[in-house]
This record gives C-alpha cells, sequence and structure tokens, in this order.
C-alpha cells in the first residue's frame, strides 16, 4: 500500500492516459491515413508487434505534415477527465511526478508544462524546417526505456521503488508497471491488465484517488 503521507514518486503514460487521443493517429488523420495507422497502433498497444519497429512504420507514413497542421490537434490540450484534478492532488501530497511516452515531445512538452510534471521523457519528431521527414530520432522511448525512467527518477529523487507508482494503458507499459510499487491499468488493453493492482474501466483519473480514500476507510492504520 502506497502511504502518500510520506515522498513518493507517480508516472504516466501520456497517449489514451492522461489525454483522450492517440497522437499518432490524429496526426495519421491529417496525412490521410489514420484507419491504416490505427490499426498498427492497436496492434502495438496490445502487444502483437514490436514496438519500436511499428513506431517508425507509423511516423514514416508521417511525411510532410506541417507544424501548423499539428497545432489544432492541441487548443486546447484533450486532457482526460480527472487528469489535472489527480495531479494537483499528487502535489499537494509532496508527490514527485513524471511523464514517460512512446509519443511525442511535440504533445509532452505542453502537457508536462500544464501540469507541472518533475520528469518528463518522449520520442522526438524529425522536421525540415516545419515538415515532417517521416523519421523519429533514435534512441526511441519505448517499454524498456519506460521501466528503467521510472527507476532513474525514482533513484534521482531519492524515493524507495516502493513509493511509486505507475499509470499506463498499453502493453508497451507492462514493465514499467511491474516495476513500480504499484501499478495501474487505466481504461487498458487485457495485457497490461493482468499484470496491474489496479484496474480502472472508467475514463476518469480521480479514480486513482477514489480507490486509495477508500483503503483509509477500510484501514485507518493507512494514511493519506
Amino acid at each position: 500500500m502506497l502511504d502518500f503521507s510520506k515522498p513518493g514518486l507517480a508516472i504516466f503514460d501520456m497517449d489514451s492516459t492522461l489525454i483522450t487521443i492517440e497522437c499518432i493517429d490524429e496526426i495519421a488523420a491529417i496525412a490521410g491515413c489514420k484507419r491504416e495507422v490505427s490499426l498498427i497502433t492497436e496492434r502495438a498497444m496490445r502487444g502483437e508487434l514490436d514496438f519500436a519497429e511499428s513506431l517508425k512504420a507509423r511516423v514514416a507514413k508521417l511525411r510532410g505534415v506541417r507544424r501548423t497542421q499539428l497545432e489544432q490537434l492541441f487548443d486546447p490540450i484533450p486532457f482526460t477527465p480527472g487528469a489535472q484534478e489527480l495531479l494537483y492532488w499528487l502535489h499537494q501530497k509532496g508527490w514527485k511526478t513524471a511523464l514517460v511516452s512512446g509519443g511525442f515531445t511535440w504533445f509532452a512538452a505542453p502537457v508536462s508544462q500544464t501540469l507541472k510534471f518533475d520528469f518528463c521523457l518522449a520520442n522526438r519528431l524529425v522536421w525540415d524546417n516545419d515538415v515532417l521527414t517521416g523519421e523519429v530520432e533514435e534512441p526511441i522511448v519505448d517499454a524498456r526505456i519506460k521501466a528503467e525512467c521510472l527507476e532513474r527518477w525514482a533513484s534521482e529523487a531519492d524515493i524507495p521503488m516502493h513509493q511509486t507508482l505507475a499509470v499506463g494503458d498499453g502493453a508497451n507499459d507492462i514493465p514499467m508497471l511491474n516495476a513500480a510499487g504499484f501499478g495501474v491499468a487505466f481504461c487498458a488493453k487485457p495485457s497490461l491488465q493482468e499484470i496491474a493492482d489496479l484496474i480502472i474501466d472508467e475514463p476518469d483519473l480521480m479514480a486513482i484517488v477514489r480507490y486509495f480514500e477508500q483503503q483509509i476507510v477500510n484501514n485507518p492504520s493507512h494514511a493519506l
């Protein structure tokens, strides 16, 4: 059981977790290939495809999209219900927070800034002036990197691993949730639900807070 009266670290996936969209699918819509890319994304999130290779294949189809076209996707930022309230609650508890995403810094940076994350890492799209080249910078943020980020950032913040919370939705979040002291599968694929400590199917991130508050009611020896 996490102790929110002591320091901790909460780490989050971004696409379909903190925000309601899969950014790559929405860029693909601009490029006119959303259905094709969405099917690959779905298979990757179920763990049926190698994440890094599937990401390269999907990004290749985005060549030619202009920066100005992306701006419409994040105006306003499509936050998942409860995201801002949950991050405020965690900060009020004195917890460090982190965002690690197999998505892109173009989207992760404003999310991180708005929600005041202490740590943030995502993949970098390659631009030629203001046009996407269809490439993504190496190394790619995949499942292994996500878990490594959790461990490294917890160490940097001097937080024991049993005081870490990880929240995600796809198969590429499995190592991260396995490494965390407590893992939440949020509106998640079956493969992630199988290893999670908590499964939340309602699209409201504040359900996490309600769960822990209920644990205190059931066991008053635990403190928030």
